[in-house]
């Protein structure tokens, strides 16, 4: 409906225009909103507010004559100016009608469209680090970035859902020494587990895993393994550091691991742990319903040398310095608060560095634009991205970084304490089987990507209407039953009958009906262009509502024939916009509760 109108007024203009008015060209965007109060139309163009300059006369003066030009429309029922030059859009029935014909027309693709024009966009989300599994952080980044994707895809665009594996440098070199001091100690041998290791207990599951494929043929001797070792870090009972540095210390291990192991041996447990764990975040992911097109791996931008190659393009355009044995990057001629370093004293690049190269070849391959999802912390980080791509020729505003806050677990009021078989964390496999994934998904996504989440477990696994999507998914559910019904009383339905006859459906509850579900078209654009999800959701739970207090306030199988046909009609239509919502947020919609 909001298109139609816009073309009323273009094509207003355009008359206009043709008729003397003082206008170069009409505008390509039509500002037109919805009114937050009925009682000045349903909706508002604020044009002639923004043209008046131009074409040389004063706003209202310039709205009384737009609207004398408006071709004359089914839809509308009257236009009103009010203000300084607001013009007001009444619309008839019959413009609430037609969207009951569109949904039923369009079926699954009803509120989708072309505003995107087909231009490809990249979405890298969740991207954790393989060496542990997926907390209930990952969670959110997962939910979130899963349904910008969908969404953007509704709206027209085409969209490359990618997971960027951090498979290179050292936090997973001290998963694959974590793992083999794991093995040793199944082996029987007895030391003190570095303070600085991973712990979780899937950790030990994968030395089994190694033990039980291949006995003792990877054991050296404690002693061997720690002999001149720095020192680990020592804590009193204050929790204070007393002595020791554990970053050393770790370190130290990593390349005695290396040494005493060999290359082949040493990469066999480190492909094993990457492997593994992977396999298990790709699992967990899919059971959540987030699909990739493509994993990328790191340690392939290494292997095929593009992140030397970054630096040295950087280096040739003077972008790059070194400063003690480091080499830098000029980040602070781009607006970064400081130079950052992307190769170390001992040769070693950056994660930066491996960061440059990807985002750069991101836009090698002919991505239009680029989307990251990241986590709230990594808010510092957006600058240095942006001013590398700069330096290095590419328009810093293609890409786009969304942040993640965390979500915290509440049980019972209380912040919650869930066991879990993985270290000091809850997974994201846990909160799945203790909630589902259907309100994992809605609750992940009821609030702005950059606020706080306080997911209420409780609330999440209730069936009241106080649960948002148990709520929605129950509005599906009772247009589903009404369905039983009506072959349980021996009737039929005719879709034709109904449509003919909308115009029935005068009660207050049915007008508000039919007004929210024109809306969802506008809902489903702005969610995708703003990155907002949590419009979606929160849209879904109003219409749900909507149906809710209809369908307890008026029966929809009533003896007249035509009024049941056109009640059906309706109800279907919100059933199939509640299942359309759903599907965009990775919510099924069940016909059974």
């Amino acid at each position: 409906m909001k298109t139609h109108l816009q073309s009323l007024l273009t094509q207003a203009l355009h008359r206009l225009q043709q008729d003397g008015l003082s206008l170069d060209e009409v505008p390509t965007a039509i500002p037109l909103e919805r009114t937050r109060d009925r009682v000045h139309g349903d909706f508002a163009s604020t044009i002639a507010l923004a043209l008046a300059k131009i074409a040389r006369c004063k706003p209202r003066d310039l709205a009384e004559r737009i609207k004398a030009a408006l071709p004359p429309s089914t839809h509308v029922a009257k236009v009103e100016i009010a203000g300084p030059g607001f013009i007001n859009f009444f619309l008839a029935p019959a413009a609430y009608h037609a969207t009951i014909g569109e949904i039923f027309d369009q079926g699954d693709h009803f509120g989708r469209s072309t505003i995107g024009g087909n231009r490809c966009v990249q979405v890298e989300f969740v991207s954790a680090n393989p060496t542990g599994p997926l907390h209930v952080g990952h969670g959110r980044g997962a939910a979130f970035g899963a349904t910008v994707a969908n969404l953007l895809e509704a709206v027209g665009y085409r969209v490359h859902r990618e997971y960027y594996v951090n498979d290179a440098g050292r936090q997973m070199d001290i998963l694959a020494t974590s793992i083999w001091l794991r093995y040793l100690e199944h082996c029987g041998e007895r030391f003190r587990f570095p303070s600085n290791g991973y712990r979780g207990d899937y950790v030990r599951n994968i030395a089994t895993r190694l033990y039980a494929e291949h006995d003792g043929a990877y054991v050296v001797s404690a002693t061997q393994v720690f002999a001149d070792l720095p020192p680990d870090e020592i804590r009193n009972e204050a929790g204070e550091v007393v002595s020791g540095d554990k970053e050393a210390h770790i370190d130290a291990l990593v390349a005695r691991a290396r040494t005493l192991l060999g290359g082949h041996r040493y990469r066999y447990i480190f492909d094993l742990g990457l492997n593994i764990i992977l396999d298990d975040i790709r699992d967990d992911l899919g059971e959540f319903g987030v699909i990739y097109d493509q994993w990328y791996s790191e340690l392939t931008l290494a292997e095929q040398g593009a992140v030397n190659k970054t630096i040295k393009r950087l280096r040739d355009q003077n972008y790059i310095y070194e400063q003690e044995g480091a080499l830098w990057f000029r980040s602070s001629a781009f607006g970064d608060e400081k130079d950052r370093v992307v190769q170390r004293e001992n040769g070693q690049t950056t994660y930066f560095a491996s960061d440059i190269a990807y985002h750069l070849e991101k836009f090698e391959r002919g991505f239009d634009r680029v989307i990251d999802v990241w986590g709230a912390d990594h808010h510092g980080y957006i600058p240095r991205v942006k001013a590398a791509l700069q330096a290095l020729g590419e328009n810093p505003d293609r890409l786009d970084v969304l942040l993640v806050q965390f979500a915290i677990l509440y049980r019972n009021g209380e912040r919650a304490q869930m066991s879990t078989r993985s270290g000091d964390f809850v997974t994201l496999r846990e909160l799945r089987q203790e909630v589902g994934n259907d309100a994992a998904r809605f609750f992940y996504v009821m609030r702005k990507s950059e606020q706080h989440l306080d997911f209420d477990l409780d609330l999440a696994k209730s069936q009241s209407k106080d649960n948002p999507v148990y709520y929605i998914q129950y509005s599906h559910a009772r247009v589903c039953s009404v369905l039983r019904q009506l072959h349980e009383k021996g009737l039929s339905r005719d879709l034709g009958r109904g449509q003919a006859h909308l115009a029935l459906l005068v009660e207050p509850h049915e007008e508000s009906l039919l007004v929210a579900l024109s809306r969802y078209p506008e809902v489903v654009e702005m969610a995708a262009l703003n990155h907002e999800p949590h419009q979606l959701a929160h849209y879904l739970r109003d219409l749900a509502n909507a149906f809710h207090t209809y369908y307890n306030e008026h029966r929809v199988l009533v003896d007249d024939d035509a009024l049941r046909d056109a009640r059906l009609n309706l109800s279907l239509a919100t059933r199939q916009v509640i299942k359309n919502g759903l599907s965009l947020l990775g919510v099924s919609a069940p016909e059974v509760m």
